[in-house]
């Protein structure tokens, strides 16, 4: 097995981006540049790196090579973008990695871009790119054709040296184990638990009691083998459930108007250990956003509204509002999951006063706002 955190540290020896990898501050993929830039990268690494893998590392401040870290991601359909857009697309695998020296909830990302020996270009335009073009690397520069490009091997031997150079030891995995629970306070209970004598599973979360239900809330779960984080959650109400070779996390979204409310499931991620030291991550979203009342969906809608037009203009919030604004995101939310005009925009538009204040509550409640509709493909 390869270890990741020091997969990324191998690749950052080599500190200037190359042929086989680059690095990025961040990425965006909420918008046609974002997206468009991002294929791009893909394309380029694909083509310049035929017969073995190429990364892009995401979260590295690119003068002074410093990890700055992400935000978790977990779109697992972020391969169907690359399926959508390119001719002869690599498979490739968003995995995100926890580094000591990072604040809990922000990693690096590596993106894994595995070879297919065939050419890679644009089979749809998208922002200023057309179709059918080809991008390639040239040392640490993407490069465009649209005539023929040949493929060439030449990265493959110091690929497999420095992903050798990752493997995984005891010592590193025991290391891992001492860390993850250092990281994390009793209350949050870490656990560990060894899948098919091979894979080192950590996990840590507050328990909470609802009725009969027990769940689990921001929670944190790493293969401590490869240091990858597979879950991450600062809000949501999690249930765990694992047997001696699988571990299922379901995650439930927690919606409210005055007096009506539930914990309704969003989705249920399932993790399979193999016996021939190989693992599977299959996911199945289960959300069915709930209707509610309309004529109270407009009155919370122009409430969101009245607030958001005080923190635009620097207004004081009187003590209600301040109550009200740490539910802004996910009282936007909700409007849209039930179909109001504009209540996306309105949502988008909240951001960079929530991430002003200096209480993040609001800001977080946005940033898992904005993932569950990523989830359910509303943006």
């Amino acid at each position: 097995m390869i270890n990741k955190r020091l997969l990324i540290k191998n690749l950052l020896a080599h500190n200037d981006e190359n042929s086989f990898y680059d690095k990025k501050q961040k990425i965006s993929l909420d918008s046609k540049e974002g997206k468009a830039k991002f294929l791009k990268h893909i394309c380029a690494l694909s083509n310049s790196n035929p017969e073995n893998n190429s990364y892009l590392v995401i979260g590295i401040e690119d003068q002074l090579n410093k990890i700055e870290g992400v935000d978790f991601f977990d779109d697992s359909k972020i391969q169907n973008l690359i399926n959508s857009y390119l001719e002869n697309p690599p498979k490739i695998q968003y995995e995100n990695i926890p580094f000591p020296s990072l604040p809990r909830h922000k990693v690096v990302g590596l993106v894994t871009i595995n070879p297919i020996n065939k050419v890679t270009c644009l089979k749809r335009a998208i922002w200023k790119y057309s179709k059918g073009l080809v991008f390639y690397r040239r040392g640490s520069n993407s490069m465009s054709t649209h005539g023929n490009f040949e493929l060439k091997s030449t990265n493959k031997d110091i690929v497999e040296s420095i992903e050798k150079n990752a493997s995984n030891n005891i010592q590193l995995t025991l290391d891992g184990v001492f860390d993850f629970f250092e990281r994390h306070k009793p209350e949050y209970h870490p656990t560990y638990k060894v899948f098919n004598e091979q894979f080192v599973l950590c996990w840590a979360g507050k328990k909470k009691k609802v009725g009969s239900k027990e769940f689990y809330s921001r929670v944190d779960i790493e293969l401590i083998n490869e240091q990858v984080k597979l879950f991450y959650s600062a809000l949501d109400e999690v249930k765990i459930e694992l047997n001696s070779h699988s571990f299922r996390i379901t995650e439930y979204v927690f919606l409210r108007i005055n007096d009506e409310f539930d914990y309704y499931p969003l989705e249920k991620t399932v993790i399979n250990f193999k016996e021939n030291g190989k693992h599977d991550i299959v996911t199945e979203l289960l959300f069915d956003p709930p209707q509610f009342n309309k004529f109270d969906l407009h009155h919370l809608f122009n409430s969101c509204n009245a607030i958001l037009k005080k923190l635009k203009k620097g207004l004081d919030l009187n003590e209600t509002e301040l109550i009200d604004l740490q539910e802004l995101p996910t009282n936007y939310l909700i409007c849209v999951l039930n179909d109001i005009p504009n209540a996306y925009l309105k949502l988008k538009e909240s951001k960079k006063y929530l991430r002003s204040l200096e209480n993040k509550s609001a800001y977080i409640k946005y940033k898992e706002a904005v993932r569950v509709l990523r989830k359910v493909n509303y943006s």
